[in-house]
């Protein structure tokens, strides 16, 4: 597995596996247990998922050492603020049953997420986690904290995929060498990613699927990519996109696919803002 060296000098693996969807406890333990065996050490979850238990129970029977792990979760809105995103850490600790989580997220850009950073700083200082980022924040957010906290943000996780790749953010984060990971990475279908004639042709030409293409095109371009699946066979495929290269024109045609616009919400309308809100107060 290919790692990236964070802006503080951690490294972590350039793909991933998500647990987004995957509320069931047993098929949470299940899944990750999965793809523990065929080679994954990044796992991706997050509060708001509900299965950090699950994840924390799969990593803990395995025979694979904690430290060859890289967890990540992510702080939900309820929990915005210093003391109640503090607090919530230690919740993720324990849930995940660990004495670090490698990275940890504010996973939006609402509430107090200044109080919510301040937490995740000292939390980096005492050791509780290696590395500190955000979820969902647009470029004007990022270059906000980037310039007014103490410490950078390692990571900035984002809807990234071949029909949203983000290039209006990029400047900005590799401005202050901030990482890009993608969730969604598959747009999770819509647009008609898996038929889409400019990946099926490239897919053909290299024996791949499109899903490899897609996967390969994130990490060729350095971008950090955790793809979700609940089968072993696609778990497979997915991790296999490290012994093929793009070429450079075929590169360059899948750049052709962005249209620069969400596949699935826009974090700056109000009335999805509200609907996270209501979220947050009806289910913490």
């Amino acid at each position: 597995m290919h790692n990236i060296v964070l802006n503080n000098g951690v490294k972590i693996p350039a793909l991933g596996f998500g647990v987004f969807q995957i509320p069931d406890h047993n098929e949470c333990v299940k899944a990750v247990s999965d793809a523990i065996s065929v080679g994954y050490r990044l796992i991706d979850t997050a509060q708001a998922y509900h299965n950090e238990e699950a994840v924390g129970m799969a990593v803990k029977k395995s025979s694979v050492p904690r430290d060859e792990f890289f967890l990540t979760s992510k702080i939900w809105v309820a929990h915005s603020g210093e003391n109640l995103a503090a607090a919530s850490i230690d919740e993720s600790l324990k849930r995940l049953q660990t004495d670090y989580i490698d990275l940890m997220l504010i996973h939006q850009p609402y509430g107090d997420y200044y109080g919510t950073y301040r937490a995740l700083q000292k939390a980096l200082k005492d050791g509780k986690v290696r590395a500190i980022g955000v979820s969902n924040f647009f470029a004007d957010r990022l270059v906000d904290l980037c310039n007014f906290m103490e410490i950078k943000p390692q990571i900035n996780q984002m809807e990234t995929h071949v029909f949203q790749q983000q290039a209006k953010l990029r400047p900005y984060m590799d401005k202050f060498k901030v990482q890009l990971e993608a969730w969604g990475p598959f747009a999770e279908g819509k647009n008609s990613f898996f038929e889409n004639p400019v990946l099926l042709k490239i897919a053909a030409k290299y024996n791949r699927t499109v899903a490899q293409i897609g996967l390969r095109f994130l990490v060729q371009s350095g971008i950090i990519a955790i793809p979700k699946s609940s089968h072993i066979k696609r778990m497979e495929e997915n991790i296999s996109v490290f012994d093929f290269e793009i070429s450079n024109s075929d590169m360059s045609l899948i750049r052709m696919l962005d249209t620069g616009r969400s596949a699935f919400c826009d974090h700056s309308d109000p009335e999805f803002v509200q609907a996270v809100a209501d979220l947050s107060h009806n289910h913490p």
